[in-house]
């Protein structure tokens, strides 16, 4: 088919990896008949187990490598030494044009490193970013940087903002999504030069993105706005305090549904609304996040995830390669840049 989507895949990159991984294109298989995968891995191990999985057998093509990527490697030994890799194969094949997107489980600082190398940054993006979504009361949000870039400036989160505004777009399905940098109050004089800064860029621009201003921690939950813009270093700690209060909550809940007769009862009669519930914070739903900014669409998963949530990653690949949203970016960024060429001449 002339048209059909062909994404890269790291089949040995994750806790669980290579049944994990076929489980999850299996599960993807079946939903999307256009899409074609490329199944980077040892042969010896993924044949057997794609004969367990006649969808995902159908449509992938195994492309074999006996060597991978180690959980604990270092990005710096994984450039130097992993050319042969899963990890890199699957990366080399969307910047030689043989694939659209890559999907990895693997060593998130490798997959950064060698992705960035590799694919090379979208013209205006001066660092990628990891973007994902996370539920809210509100429904849905994203949050980057969720890790890559501990120390940013005022470009920096601007940039953020834009490839912020177009993945929930995109991925949410959102027409209009607002815009806030998280701060540590929403008063205009608190922070620091790289969110103030990055504030007064996005109230002055005329790009089409509804910037609130500034939001505070306990705004992510509520969904006071749709994208949280941030530098990795506070993402990444807002987001593993999102997971261990989700993971607390519900110890805590089954605790007390379980510890006496009535509350077995009281479980058995609310297991419908208790059931919604779970799902609505299942972490595989919200699994696949986007090293955003590269000049190729690269979704990483959790590297602890199952089958469940390894074919969410993958839809998130698909989805964003079906509403080419590097394009979107592009464009956004190219009027961004005309805007602080015009204000710099009228400056000068």
């Amino acid at each position: 088919m002339a048209d059909r989507i062909v994404v890269a895949i790291d089949g040995m990159g994750g806790d669980n990896a290579p049944e994990m991984i076929v489980e999850g294109l299996d599960i993807v298989c079946r939903q999307n008949t256009d899409v074609h995968f490329l199944l980077y891995g040892d042969e010896a191990r993924l044949t057997p187990i794609l004969a367990n999985y006649p969808a995902a057998r159908a449509s992938c093509e195994v492309c074999h490598t006996p060597d991978a990527v180690a959980g604990d490697a270092k990005p710096t030994s994984a450039l130097r030494s992993g050319k042969s890799t899963s990890m890199r194969l699957a990366i080399d094949a969307v910047a030689d044009g043989k694939a659209s997107a890559i999907v990895s489980a693997g060593n998130t600082g490798a997959l950064m490193a060698m992705a960035t190398i590799v694919l090379k940054t979208l013209p205006g993006i001066d660092r990628p970013a990891i973007a994902g979504s996370l539920p809210t009361q509100r429904g849905e949000a994203v949050m980057l940087d969720l890790g890559a870039n501990i120390e940013c400036d005022a470009e920096n989160l601007v940039q953020f903002a834009v490839m912020g505004e177009a993945f929930a777009r995109n991925e949410l399905g959102l027409a209009e999504p607002v815009v806030g940098i998280l701060n540590v109050g929403v008063e205009v004089l608190k922070g620091n030069e790289a969110v103030k800064g990055a504030s007064a860029i996005l109230q002055k621009s005329n790009l089409p993105i509804k910037f609130y201003g500034f939001v505070e921690g306990d705004d992510i939950c509520k969904g006071t706005v749709d994208v949280i813009v941030t530098d990795g270093f506070s993402g990444n700690i807002a987001l593993k305090t999102a997971e261990g209060t989700a993971r607390m909550f519900a110890h805590y809940l089954r605790q007390s549904l379980m510890g006496s007769l009535m509350g077995r009862i009281g479980a058995l009669i609310a297991r419908g609304a208790i059931g919604k519930f779970r799902s609505q914070f299942d972490p595989r739903r919200y699994n696949g996040a986007m090293l955003i900014g590269l000049n190729g669409i690269c979704v990483k998963s959790h590297g602890g995830t199952d089958g469940i949530g390894f074919a969410h990653a993958v839809d998130v690949a698909i989805n964003l390669v079906r509403r080419n949203l590097n394009e979107v970016i592009k464009q956004d960024l190219e009027r961004l840049m005309n805007e602080r060429r015009v204000l710099q001449s009228v400056s000068g």
